[in-house]
């Protein structure tokens, strides 16, 4: 399922929202100019790496991407969710917010994974805690998203708890299952399911 939009109105101009989804991308044309023999010492330095553990990693990690796919995921929960809690909260504490999560997100995938060399990139801790704040704050709101049925796509109007609390609940069984308890133990990389969990 991929949320297109709120059914919540915004009222007022959100440069927050607007300035975190062109930092990420900006950073991630950036990346995309780097050979392979420099982009991966670039994420190593820039990345959290929980075995070699830089703090300010916590934040510079969150506007690092490994894809197209992952930038584009991100940058969309981060436009669905982000501009009507930056409405709501207003910029200089939604921004506070944003970085606040991340950072904390980043730690207890840290705290979950503290041996591993590879390092943790993306954005997604960060709009975890916008998607968590947008269910406090909108807790009857809508969404409307792109859902797949049969080989067909279509959109349908969910409600944002259901939407919200199922994301949360695979996150949560990948972090505790096989998946996550692999990743933590051998540091193979993949999902930083821990991140999205905290």
């Amino acid at each position: 399922m991929i949320p297109l939009r709120s059914t919540e109105r915004v009222w007022s101009p959100t440069p927050v929202t607007i300035s975190l989804i062109a930092i990420n991308v900006a950073v991630f044309l950036f990346q995309a100019t780097l050979p392979p023999w420099v982009l991966e010492p670039f994420l190593e330095t820039w990345g959290i790496v929980p075995g070699s553990l830089r703090l300010i990693t916590l934040l510079t990690s969150m506007f690092l991407h490994g894809g197209w796919l992952h930038l584009g995921g991100n940058m969309m929960f981060l436009w669905v969710f982000g501009r009507n809690l930056e409405d709501r909260l207003g910029a200089g504490r939604f921004v506070a917010f944003y970085l606040i999560g991340g950072v904390i997100a980043g730690a207890v995938q840290v705290l979950t994974n503290p041996y591993s060399h590879v390092p943790t990139i993306g954005a997604s801790g960060a709009i975890a805690a916008v998607m968590g704040a947008y269910l406090v704050k909108f807790p009857r709101a809508r969404i409307i998203t792109l859902v797949p049925l049969f080989v067909f796509m279509t959109t349908m109007e969910i409600p944002a708890v259901l939407l919200l609390l199922y994301w949360f609940v695979i996150q949560l069984f990948s972090s505790l299952t096989g998946v996550g308890a692999l990743e933590s133990r051998y540091g193979d990389g993949g999902v930083a399911w821990f991140a999205h969990v905290g």
